[in-house]
């Protein structure tokens, strides 16, 4: 049948080839792919999380499946309030997030994962489920890059004698080599397969509703009853002839991903080459006017039903690329699946538990999700999110269309730096023509509130020119690192793929 699947880890993309060598499609794959990732990479995604789902079919429709976290119904204040702060640290940097019960908004991921089956699937759901099943009962093999995720998330992994028993079962973390084993799991997923509606209304929904009226929680059963998958058309913008499908709004990343790459459309890459200063400068200042205009007004309009036209607009983008050429004359938890099938029909799809919440559903293995406790979802301040709303997400699984048909598939994780990190990958592989492992590997930049972070391989020597007004530190990280995304991209007709060595990517060809 044909096919190529790029994934964060070699178990997720097993998982996904092995439906499509069963004669499943580029959606079973992906749904089997999701499953399975939420054990082998546990730390990162969950069935309790949000994700969105990229869909281009055979015939040609696009759909963008909407199963991001929704915020709950009802704001009350307690003092009981289970909410506190933990630091991750990176090694180069750290970042702050706040867990336990008062974090966990209504998750979406297995109403998301049933609703794409639905409409798109071709196998049942128990063969699709078959993979992440016996995964999750022959436990995995913990890899160098998940025994270093559990360390920078040590605050998580070790709150409480719960999440302690399955990450630090011998009162340690689990190391490289260890084997993680997550046979409860296994056998919820195999009762959600055949009482799938359990999370949402049964006696999983009463059992986290029932722990979060007790200790400190905001979830209510009518928060699980009423949370819907929405399906969206896709944001389509064009960029040096092709045609880009992404994440429309609420979510913000795709729409930011479309307007820095207006921006960029203005400027000649032709005699650049890549990472000299010229076009890292370019780049830093494409991420820093992107950020002013996401200030200028787009947050604050993020639900109004034609925020995309008016912040795209030749209107709006002139003037940043009028200050992009005179600034450049002068011289800036998350995991991804992409897959495509022999027919063409091709799945793009990113998943996230944000840090996780400390809190695992008894009996499940199954850990919440952190969102309402992840400052980049919270921009007006925690505690401050508007009831009963789909929570904007930087999540953008995208796709490069020629002809109508999926030239490219990719997505990334990375929390603010998923849109930079996609962002480059593009344009590594329109404006520089690299091969697509090239292009997903080559060193990337960061700009964010005057501070640039650099992977080291840049050609370009940054004390010459980066210590700008909008420049007013410089983070060299030693080696590449997580911090700047995991882009998982395969690309068709070629069925060629690239797995982000930042994340461990594994790509497999069918």
């Amino acid at each position: 049948m044909g096919g190529v699947v790029a994934a964060g880890h070699s178990k997720t993309a097993e998982a996904a080839a092995t439906v499509l060598r069963m004669g499943g499609n580029a959606f079973d794959a992906a749904i089997a792919g999701v499953l399975t990732a939420c054990v082998a990479e546990s730390v990162l995604t969950s069935l309790a999380g949000g994700g969105f789902l990229l869909a281009h079919t055979a015939s040609g429709d696009n759909i963008l499946f909407d199963f991001f976290s929704q915020t709950p119904r009802q704001q009350c204040a307690r003092q009981d309030l289970d909410f506190y702060p933990i630091e991750a640290n990176f090694g180069d940097t750290t970042q702050t997030f706040y867990i336990g019960l008062g974090s966990i908004a209504v998750p979406g991921v297995w109403a998301g994962l049933l609703q794409v089956h639905r409409r798109l699937g071709r196998l049942p759901l128990s063969v699709v489920a078959e993979g992440a099943i016996a995964t999750a009962r022959q436990g995995i093999i913990v890899t160098p890059f998940l025994a270093y995720v559990y360390q920078i998330l040590t605050p998580i992994l070790t709150a409480n004698p719960a999440v302690r028993a399955l990450y630090a079962p011998k009162g340690r973390l689990l190391e490289a080599g260890d084997v993680l084993r997550m046979s409860a799991f296994a056998e919820t997923l195999a009762h959600l397969v055949d009482y799938p509606e359990d999370l949402y209304r049964g006696d999983l929904a009463r059992q986290l509703v029932k722990d979060c009226a007790g200790g400190g929680g905001y979830l209510t059963l009518a928060d699980l009853q009423t949370y819907q998958v929405i399906e969206r058309t896709p944001l389509t913008v064009s960029y040096r002839g092709r045609q880009l499908l992404t994440n429309p709004p609420p979510s913000s990343g795709g729409t930011l991903i479309a307007f820095a790459l207006q921006l960029l459309s203005k400027i000649d890459f032709a005699e650049q080459e890549h990472g000299c200063p010229t076009h890292l400068h370019c780049l830093s200042q494409v991420m820093r006017l992107t950020n002013v205009a996401r200030r200028d007004g787009y947050d604050a309009r993020l639900y109004d039903p034609d925020i995309a036209a008016a912040f795209l607009s030749d209107m709006h983008v002139g003037p940043y690329q009028q200050t992009l050429r005179d600034v450049t004359n002068k011289l800036g938890s998350t995991t991804h699946l992409s897959v495509i099938d022999g027919e063409g029909n091709a799945a793009s799809v990113t998943t996230s538990n944000g840090e996780g919440s400390a809190y695992l559903l008894p009996d499940t293995q199954i850990m919440m999700n952190n969102m309402l406790g992840e400052e980049d979802l919270n921009p007006y301040g925690f505690h401050q999110w508007q009831p009963n709303q789909r929570i904007s997400s930087m999540m953008s699984p995208t796709m490069v269309l020629q002809n109508g048909k999926p030239e490219l598939v990719l997505g990334s994780g990375g929390s603010n730096r998923i849109r930079t990190a996609i962002l480059q990958v593009i344009a590594n592989l329109v404006d520089f023509d690299m091969p697509l492992a090239v292009a997903v590997s080559a060193p990337r930049i960061h700009w964010e509130n005057g501070i640039l972070h650099l992977e080291p391989g840049l050609a370009a020597e940054p004390d010459r020119w980066s210590v700008t007004e909008h420049i007013q530190q410089i983070v060299r990280w030693p080696e590449q690192n997580m911090f700047f995304g995991g882009v998982h991209a395969v690309s068709y007709p070629a069925e060629e793929g690239a797995g982000d060595p930042r994340r461990g990517g594994v790509v497999i060809r069918i």
